[in-house]
């Protein structure tokens, strides 16, 4: 048994696009780990590039803007008896083909961007409660500064993320079967990934951050995973309903001297 006692847990990841994502990381770190992975998709084509990044793994299509969706996905799982140690919830999307100022943000856009990338923690989890550990934890990746410009309206979005993981803890609690149950999110600081690549003006945010971390070395993904695996295992059980920032010290640094002084 090592440290993190996850061999032969079962968890569930969402999320997974390519090798620079934050919960292809995880996932290889819960593999090493001895754990077994279930992996959703949101399509055929999506199936075909996980298959090839894990092929010994079980790969299911689901499209949580569709409730249904997700109770035939806890079928399922159910009927193969299958029993989930964890939950990691790394769902995001902005439609950001027509940047607009934040004022000029339609309903539209900013309501499928709540559904899919926030309310879908509480649906995705409500769902899977019949086929859940008594212990299991959900973690989903939220972002280490909600007020950064570069976000545009998804800022508002995962600062609703965030809240949404101390309500959704909360619930859990009040109910027998889900009290042990746990919710907390990974704040994240920027990272150099493929879906960070098509916010607009992303890459002078990027270049920014890191110049504030207290090291000068930008954050990687593969970190952000630590975390997110820690908080998966049965190591973080004392952590619940709480958002862990990992920027690099970030958030502490943002009258770095250096910068201020222009040197960077």
């Amino acid at each position: 048994m090592n440290f993190l006692n996850i061999d032969n847990k079962t968890f569930l990841v969402t999320g997974v696009s390519n090798k620079k994502s934050v919960a292809y990381f995880s996932a290889k770190n819960l593999l090493e780990a001895g754990a077994e992975i279930i992996f959703t998709v949101q399509s055929d084509e999506h199936k075909e590039r996980v298959e090839k990044l894990f092929p010994d793994s079980d790969i299911y299509i689901l499209d949580v803007k569709n409730q249904n969706s997700m109770t035939e996905l806890c079928t399922v799982l159910n009927e193969k008896n299958v029993k989930l140690s964890g939950i990691l919830h790394s769902i995001a999307f902005a439609n950001l083909t027509r940047p607009v100022p934040f004022h000029a943000t339609s309903w539209e856009d900013f309501s499928e961007a709540t559904q899919i990338s926030s309310f879908s923690l509480v649906e995705l989890t409500n769902a899977l409660i019949p086929i859940l550990m008594e212990d299991a934890s959900i973690v989903t990746i939220s972002i280490s500064d909600t007020k950064a410009t570069s976000y545009g309206y998804m800022g508002p979005i995962k600062a609703m993320l965030d809240a949404t993981v101390s309500y959704l803890a909360k619930s859990l609690s009040e109910n027998e079967s889900t009290k042990y149950n746990r919710v907390n999110a990974v704040c994240a600081g920027p990272l150099k990934t493929s879906a960070s690549a098509g916010i607009p003006g992303y890459i002078d945010s990027y270049i920014f951050a890191e110049k504030l971390t207290m090291r000068k070395k930008a954050l990687v993904t593969a970190e952000v995973a630590d975390t997110v695996t820690f908080l998966l295992s049965p190591r973080s059980s004392g952590i619940n309903a709480t958002g862990i920032l990992v920027d690099a010290g970030m958030r502490s640094n943002h009258f770095d001297s250096s910068v201020v002084r222009g040197n960077n």
